[in-house]
C-alpha cells in the first residue's frame, strides 16, 4: 500500500524539485504582460506573461520594483531576467522576476515615453504656465556642473553679449544617482531665495544615460513649481529631455540658453539710440502742433477779451482826441484873429490914443470923467491926465462956449 501523502507536502516537493533544476534559475523569458497589479502599500507587482499559447504568473517584489526606470502596463511586451519557482500555499508555480526590459525598445525610452505622458496629462507642459522671460536681467543663476564646458560656454557668450549681468552659479552633478537630487534642490533654493531674475538649468552633450538626470520627474517638478522663469539647455540640438517640456523655454545648447536669456547690448544700445530719435521726433511734432492751438487759442481769446476792446476804445479816443486837437486849434486860432481884430478896434478907440494926439480928459475930485465945463465948478479941484503924465489943478476961472449945448 502506497503512503499518504498531504497536499503542504506535495507542494513542498514539487517547489525543491524547481528549486534544485539549475535550467530555471536566472533565466530569460519574454512575453506579454496582462493582468497586471501594482500594490501600492508593499510595492509589489503582480502580472501574468502570456504568448499567444500558453500564460504563467509572475511577481516582482519591491527590492527589484524599484530599479526599474518605467512602470509596466498591460500588453507591454517584456523581457524579464527571473527564477521559476513554486508558491507553495496554492501549488502555483510562478516567475520570480528580478529584472525587467521593454522587448523591442529600449527600457529608458519606455520610461520617457511613460513619464512625459503623465506630466502632460496633469498639464506640466501646458502654454499657459509658460512665464516670459526677462527683458534685461540683471542676474543670471546657472545650475549645472562647476567643471563642466556648459558653463564656460554661458560665461564666454554673456561676457561677450551682455557683460553687465552677474552669473550665480550653483555648482551640482549633472549625471549619476545623486544627480537628480542635487538638480531639484538648487532649482528649489534659487527660487527660494529670489536671487536671480532667469535660471538656466542644463549640462553639454552626451549619450541618453548621461542626460538621464534631466529626465527625473523631482527635477521636473522642481522646474514646474519655480517662480522664477526657467531655460532648459541640456545636451544637443537634437536631444530632447523632460526638463526641455516643462521649462518656460528650450535652448538647444547651454551657449543658445546664454543668448536666448540675455539681449546683445550693442543691438540694444542701437534700439534704444532709434528710440530716442523717433521719441524727439515724435515729441517735437507733438510741440508744434500745441504751438499752433495755443498760438490760434490765444488769437481768438484775446479777439474777445477785455484787453482787445480796451485797445479799440483807445484808438477811437486816440482818434477822438486828434480830432479834438485839431478843433481846438481852429477855434483857438479863430478866437486869436477875432481878438486881434478887437484888439484894433478897441486901439482906435482908446482913450490913451486920444491922448496921444495931445488932447486931455479932465475928472473931477471923486475922479468921475468931465464931459462940460458946466460939470465943474470954480475953486474945485480937478485932475487933467495927459499923454505922459496927471496934473492935479484948482479951476480959477471957467469960460463957457458959446453956442454949445449943454450935456
Amino acid at each position: 500500500m502506497s503512503s499518504v501523502l498531504t497536499v503542504s507536502q506535495i507542494n513542498t516537493y514539487l517547489k525543491s524539485l524547481i528549486d534544485g533544476d539549475s535550467n530555471l534559475k536566472n533565466i530569460y523569458v519574454s512575453g506579454e504582460i496582462s493582468n497586471f497589479t501594482n500594490h501600492y502599500r508593499t510595492g509589489h507587482f503582480y502580472f501574468t506573461v502570456k504568448d499567444d499559447k500558453a500564460a504563467i504568473k509572475a511577481v516582482m517584489f519591491r527590492s527589484a520594483a524599484e530599479r526599474l526606470r518605467f512602470v509596466p502596463e498591460n500588453g507591454m511586451k517584456v523581457l524579464v531576467r527571473c527564477n521559476v519557482s513554486l508558491y507553495e500555499r496554492d501549488g502555483v508555480y510562478q516567475l520570480y522576476c528580478e529584472d525587467m526590459q521593454p522587448d523591442g525598445v529600449g527600457e529608458l525610452t519606455v520610461a520617457f515615453e511613460q513619464l512625459k505622458e503623465r506630466l502632460s496629462k496633469e498639464g506640466l507642459f501646458a502654454s499657459e504656465h509658460k512665464k516670459p522671460l526677462p527683458h534685461y536681467p540683471q542676474r543670471i543663476g546657472v545650475v549645472t556642473s562647476t567643471s563642466g564646458a556648459a558653463i564656460e560656454d554661458i560665461k564666454n557668450v554673456l561676457s561677450r553679449r551682455y557683460p553687465f549681468a552677474e552669473i550665480i552659479l550653483a555648482g551640482v552633478l549633472v549625471q549619476g544617482d545623486d544627480a537628480p537630487i542635487q538638480i531639484a534642490d538648487a532649482i528649489r533654493r534659487f527660487d527660494r531665495l529670489g536671487c536671480c531674475d532667469v535660471l538656466i538649468v542644463g549640462r553639454g552633450g552626451g549619450s541618453v544615460e548621461d542626460l538621464w538626470a534631466f529626465n527625473d520627474e523631482g527635477v521636473a517638478r522642481a522646474i514646474y513649481d519655480c517662480s522664477v522663469p526657467v531655460v532648459s539647455a541640456v545636451g544637443h540640438e537634437v536631444d530632447f529631455t523632460i526638463s526641455d517640456f516643462v521649462a518656460d523655454m528650450r535652448a538647444p545648447t547651454p551657449s543658445a540658453a546664454a543668448e536666448i536669456v540675455a539681449p546683445d547690448y550693442k543691438e540694444v544700445l542701437y534700439a534704444a539710440d532709434k528710440t530716442l530719435d523717433s521719441m524727439t521726433d515724435k515729441v517735437l511734432h507733438i510741440i508744434d502742433r500745441y504751438t499752433l492751438a495755443i498760438n490760434e487759442l490765444e488769437k481768438r481769446i484775446y479777439e474777445k477779451s477785455p484787453v482787445r476792446e480796451f485797445e479799440l476804445y483807445s484808438m477811437c479816443v486816440n482818434a477822438l482826441e486828434e480830432k479834438l486837437n485839431v478843433l481846438m486849434h481852429r477855434r483857438v486860432e479863430l478866437y486869436k484873429n477875432a481878438l486881434t481884430n478887437f484888439a484894433v478896434r478897441i486901439d482906435a478907440v482908446s482913450p490913451l490914443k486920444v491922448l496921444g494926439r495931445g488932447y486931455a480928459m479932465v475928472k473931477n475930485d471923486v475922479l468921475e470923467p468931465v464931459k462940460t465945463a458946466h460939470k465943474i465948478n470954480e475953486g474945485e479941484n480937478i485932475t487933467v491926465i495927459m499923454r505922459d503924465g496927471t496934473l492935479s489943478c484948482v479951476c480959477e476961472k471957467i469960460v463957457y462956449e458959446e453956442n454949445c449945448p449943454v450935456n
